[in-house]
């Protein structure tokens, strides 16, 4: 350091280092091909696209499939039941993903989606054209689809090709007062959707978790929660992980999600790990109906400061103490990097208390102060989230908390 050099410059100058370092180590272990996954199984998905496009129902062409969710809407107000029923059928992996589409057909058309899925895995877990591996592999799938096709269940978005993405509701979605969506991370796809074992580090569990605590905590609010996992997130700590093409991919699908709700909730987004990445690249284009976006065990948000964002929602941030994601770089250096700490004071985030959730993955176990703050958050008992040690009122400012 020379005798004009400051102490900032140092430690900026080092943080750039660490940061190459960390990019050094991503490629040794992991390589470019992190960035372009192949995928050389075709997608059932884009062949029903395909014949959705060019079909039609009683002499009238159905809408592009990403049409505006309010045209979608008044398309299928239009139709009787049984044309939207035979819709559904015929065309599950789009209906099932309609955004603007009534929430119990895409329930519907989810159903036998993931029943035609099931059947094409269990026959591939029978093919010895196959690897063991490969059919080991269909035959896991084929479990997880006899699951997803429990009666009780209410999948709002599901596709198979590749990872597979997918989206579950928990409560009732139409009647809803107040909707959270929870936003995972690293290494969500369909397989890991849902965990017996480490549950609550799954989405399905973290939002069961967090649908029976806002119940708890304001039993006369209606409220629905979905796991997201409709957006393809990174395998492991690699490349993708330190950048944002899938954040932004992911943000575009999210932003979709939250525009296309029913009725007129409100919406609190939950966002863990890499999943708060999604957020803070989605925060500047979600409706005013979003007002809240707390994250948890964030890499960075891909923004300086919370005022960055461009959001009028609220935003949160908790972190455990012993949360290892507290050691990444926090800067963005040639898109490598997710930009500041959001628990950082000089961030601007209303800093929770995360006590009980031990590590990076425990955020949402039941009886853990994080997630308490989520529920409460949840259903807008502001006023009652508890504070990261050091601030006396994160909720003050918040229109209508009196802080009781």
């Amino acid at each position: 350091m020379t005798s004009t050099d400051s102490p900032a410059d140092g430690l900026t100058a080092l943080r750039a280092l660490l940061a190459l370092a960390v990019v050094f180590v991503m490629l040794a272990t992991t390589g470019w091909t992190t960035l372009h996954r192949p995928d050389d199984e075709p997608s059932a998905r884009a062949a029903a696209l395909a014949l959705w496009a060019t079909a039609t129902i009683d002499g009238r062409r159905l809408p592009a499939a990403d049409a505006p969710a309010a045209g979608i809407g008044r398309f299928f107000g239009s139709l009787t039941g049984p044309q939207r029923n035979l819709l559904a059928d015929r065309y599950p992996l789009v209906v099932g993903n309609l955004g603007g589409a009534p929430v119990s057909l895409r329930y519907r058309a989810n159903r036998r989606a993931i029943g035609q899925a099931r059947a094409e895995e269990q026959r591939q877990s029978g093919n010895f054209r196959l690897s063991p591996a490969d059919r080991d592999a269909a035959a896991r799938r084929a479990h997880r689809y006899r699951s997803l096709l429990d009666p009780e269940r209410r999948i709002l978005a599901f596709d198979p090709a590749g990872g597979g993405r997918i989206a579950e509701v928990f409560g009732d979605l139409d009647r809803a007062e107040r909707v959270s969506v929870i936003v995972p991370g690293v290494d969500t796809d369909l397989l890991t959707f849902e965990r017996t074992q480490r549950r609550y580090t799954a989405p399905v569990g973290m939002s069961e978790a967090l649908y029976d605590a806002e119940r708890a905590t304001a039993p006369t609010v209606r409220t629905a929660v979905i796991a997201w996992a409709d957006y393809t997130s990174p395998v492991g700590v690699g490349m993708d992980a330190a950048t944002g093409r899938l954040a932004s991919e992911g943000a575009v699908r999210l932003a979709a999600l939250t525009a296309a709700l029913p009725g007129r909730s409100t919406v609190a987004l939950f966002c863990h790990s890499y999943g708060s990445v999604v957020c803070g690249v989605a925060a500047h284009r979600l409706p005013a109906r979003v007002t809240d976006i707390a994250v948890a065990g964030s890499p960075g948000m891909r923004a300086g400061s919370a005022a960055d964002l461009e959001t009028s929602a609220q935003v949160w941030a908790m972190r455990d103490q012993g949360d290892w994601i507290a050691d990444v770089p926090y800067m963005e250096l040639g898109g490598v990097g997710h930009g500041a700490d959001p628990v950082s004071p000089s961030f601007g985030a209303r800093r929770l208390a995360s006590t009980g959730a031990q590590g990076h993955t425990g955020y949402f176990t039941p009886g853990t102060t994080s997630l308490d703050n989520f529920a409460r958050i949840g259903v807008g008992a502001y006023g009652s989230v508890v504070c990261a040690a050091g601030e006396n009122a994160c909720w003050s400012g918040i229109s209508g908390t009196d802080g009781a």
